[in-house]
């Protein structure tokens, strides 16, 4: 089923609908923005496809996905015994977390499942696996409510008359709902408040003009797309006055790995004295790791860089380095807006204390 874009909401990005019997359905953002599909997923293959290829993209929907999946897992074992039930479970988990790399959430959400499937050991398949769907959907419901939190937590931010920067996508479709980066701008939107974004592209895939811009849009915010390479001189000629943007995760010390482009928009709102905000769950911090250093960094194929969308741009045989992410140090950021609080001038010591 599908639709001219324009005619739908980007809401409920991620879903589970009806029962054990039921289905797991996401929005295919690569179709986005000239086509709105909604498309099932019925196999553990099909959500890491899913995963892989950023049909589900953006690091809480990703860890959201990837519950749901491990229920696609179990869906056809009505007649199994819990150890084959428990043995799918850890297959499916183990197999998920192939998927990607970089996104701690992916990897906060299969944990939280196994948790679960070892909790209701020796209480039988058929409670096992209704509990399991039970997580699936709480992941996806505290997701969104933690997203509405976030706006909340950041909407004081954003005045009349600003000019906000975002770089990728961490909007509705990078969530359950509502989104990390653009909550708060949706929450100010919504008290009326009066304001332009600037949406970088984001190269190579193009998050920020195909999925940002057409959520913005969507909403009825004023918004201005640049190239990439744009953000210097909106910043130089004073438009832009606040930046913000998602995390795939977060060290210890509050090091922010996001998408690619990330670090160099940071530099620049560094020089230019803007102040540069992440927006992420709690789910994103990753304090078993001291700092970005030890964030592992997807890379992704030549192809997205040298035939983007189908086309050849490149010279063929052109050696290629295509990092999905890079990792910006916590010096350079205002702030880190959590569901839970904002951490002002992020360290070690006052992460451990909000996350405590």
């Amino acid at each position: 089923m599908h639709e001219p874009a324009r005619q739908r909401s980007p809401q409920a990005t991620v879903r589970w609908v009806g029962g054990l019997d039921g289905r797991m359905e996401i929005i295919d953002q690569t179709l986005l923005p000239t086509e709105h599909k909604i498309v099932a997923c019925r196999t553990v293959a099909e959500v890491w496809d899913a995963i892989k290829t950023l049909r589900v993209r953006g690091a809480p929907a990703i860890g959201v996905a990837a519950a749901m999946g491990v229920v696609v897992a179990i869906q056809d074992m009505a007649t199994a015994d819990e150890p084959a039930v428990q043995a799918a479970v850890a297959r499916a988990c183990e197999y998920l977390a192939t998927s990607r790399p970089t996104a701690v959430n992916l990897f906060w959400a299969l944990d939280r499942m196994k948790r679960t499937a070892l909790e209701y050991r020796g209480k039988g398949a058929p409670a096992l696996r209704e509990r399991l769907l039970a997580e699936a959907k709480a992941i996806r419901d505290e997701d969104a409510a933690m997203c509405r939190k976030i706006g909340d937590n950041g909407r004081h931010l954003i005045k009349d008359g600003m000019g906000i920067l975002t770089h990728c996508n961490a909007g509705s479709l990078a969530t359950a709902e509502y989104g990390t980066a653009l909550a708060p701008l949706y929450r100010a939107h919504e008290a009326g408040r009066k304001f332009r974004v600037y949406a970088d592209e984001t190269r190579p895939l193009l998050q920020g003009s195909r999925l940002t811009m057409w959520e913005l849009q969507q909403a009825g915010i004023d918004c201005t797309l640049i190239c990439d390479n744009m953000a210097a001189l909106v910043m130089k000629q004073g438009k832009v006055d606040l930046v913000i943007v998602g995390a795939d995760r977060i060290a210890a010390n509050g090091d922010t790995a996001n998408k690619i482009g990330t670090y160099g928009v940071a530099v620049l709102a560094h020089h230019h004295k803007v102040p540069m905000y992440v927006a992420a769950p709690s789910s994103t911090f990753d304090l078993t790791i001291a700092s970005g250093d030890e964030i592992p960094i997807e890379e992704r194929g030549s192809e997205e860089v040298t035939n983007g969308f189908g086309r050849q741009t490149a010279p063929t045989g052109a050696k290629v380095f295509c990092p999905a992410f890079d990792v910006t140090p916590a010096r350079l950021l205002a702030g880190i807006i959590t569901e839970r609080g904002l951490i002002e001038k992020p360290n070690r010591a006052k992460i451990a204390k909000m996350m405590k």
